[in-house]
């Protein structure tokens, strides 16, 4: 859905200036999570978009005072740019934040992650095993408890969203194990119905949080510009044809805004999280920054 081929109405006031772009460069995925909010996977690609195309973004993001960039997928690590994009972007003045499943995380990447401005996520299941690899659909929770352990310890700052994935899942337990490795910054968060989590519904706004665009936008691997990494059926543009500055303060994103927010309250959407504290000044739970929905892989 195009924002543009809603009716006309009256907009909203101006949006936030755009203070996080989410950089979601790839559908390649080592695991083949069953919630994956863009169906990501071992067969996925990096889209249309080349190294030169993602520069641009992000120069483009730079001069228009955008402080943030999350490098987002699909497993980000996998595209063959991503750590020349985050260098770039954090050679421009921008926060980087990296959202891993830190299934495999090179020497490289791990000397990134300490420069000041770094910043990664993930995502984390279980503190068992076999539920949290079922969940993943890989044998994956020996490595990402592994790398989570290593951030900490070489002082990187990480956060943990645990996924509520239903069925009695072993929610407790994985907090308590990340807090017993030294994570600070943890949070909990239900699966929403996007991606393969959809079931093959067609996308609708009752699992946003309603300020997607608001400060954030989210650009993907053909370029296409939505509101958020969750709404990507909305899109106000492409970077490949239009100037990012043109798409992210146009009336299509604003309009996008308005009616997202309106869908959410007449659809009774409720895409805030489980945890009730002082940190989406600073962070999205867990897509940073500045929100309360969650983009995960």
């Amino acid at each position: 859905m195009s924002a543009s081929a809603v009716e006309p109405q009256p907009l909203a006031a101006r949006r936030q200036k755009t203070g996080v772009l989410w950089l979601d460069l790839t559908r390649k995925c080592q695991l083949e999570c069953a919630h994956c909010l863009n169906a990501s996977g071992p067969a996925g690609g990096h889209g249309e978009m080349t190294h030169e195309d993602w520069i641009r973004v992000i120069d483009q993001g730079a001069a228009s005072g955008v402080p943030a960039v999350q490098l987002f997928g699909g497993e980000p690590l996998l595209h063959p740019s991503s750590l020349e994009l985050a260098e770039h972007a954090l050679n421009r003045g921008m926060v980087v934040e990296v959202y891993s499943n830190l299934v495999h995380v090179s020497g490289p990447w791990w000397e990134f992650l300490q420069r000041r401005g770094a910043r990664l996520a993930t995502s984390y299941y279980s503190d068992d095993p076999n539920e949290h690899d079922a969940i993943t659909g890989r044998p994956s929770h020996a490595r990402t408890k592994a790398n989570i352990t290593k951030a900490v310890d070489l002082g990187i700052p990480i956060r943990v969203a645990i996924i509520d994935c239903g069925g009695g899942q072993r929610i407790e337990e994985a907090r308590r194990e990340l807090t017993a490795l030294g994570v600070q910054r943890i949070k909990t968060d239900k699966v929403r119905p996007f991606g393969r989590a959809a079931c093959g519904q067609e996308p609708n706004a009752s699992g946003l949080c309603g300020q997607c665009g608001d400060g954030r936008a989210s650009i993907g691997p053909d370029g296409n510009v939505s509101p958020c990494v969750f709404s990507t059926w909305v899109t106000v543009g492409n970077v490949l044809s239009r100037s990012l500055e043109d798409i992210l303060d146009g009336d299509d994103m604003t309009a996008a805004g308005v009616l997202i927010r309106s869908s959410v309250i007449r659809m009774g959407g409720n895409g805030g999280d489980d945890d009730d504290d002082d940190d989406n000044d600073d962070e999205c739970s867990p897509g940073f920054p500045g929100s309360e929905c969650t983009p995960r892989n």
